[in-house]
């Protein structure tokens, strides 16, 4: 058997000695097969939180054209036919006639 101490540095030598002699690069076709794997899989089910999702942004939109439709009134009716809003200070003049 041999001694420990000779164990070692012929390891050392054998790997230091290795060559790795495989191919790097990936198959030809390689990556239109993976697309084209992705691309084909089917959604078997819309997840929870999509569902969820889509049916808030469906609610939010209804409530802002409705909030909107609610206050368009009192807006119209508060700034007149004559009166056109050609202030410098825009924001300011609608704040005022929101109170």
């Amino acid at each position: 058997m041999n001694s420990p101490d000779q164990k070692w540095p012929r390891l050392v030598s054998a790997a230091r000695r290795a060559e790795d002699v495989r191919d790097e690069t990936a198959p030809y076709g390689f990556s239109t097969r993976v697309a084209a794997l992705a691309f084909a899989r089917e959604r078997t089910g819309v997840s929870l939180l999509e569902r969820f999702a889509w049916r808030a942004l469906c609610v939010a939109g209804l409530l802002a054209v409705l909030s909107t439709a609610a206050n368009y009134s009192l807006f119209s009716s508060a700034v007149g036919e004559d009166d056109t809003l050609t202030d410098d200070n825009t924001v300011s003049a609608l704040l005022d006639f929101s109170s």
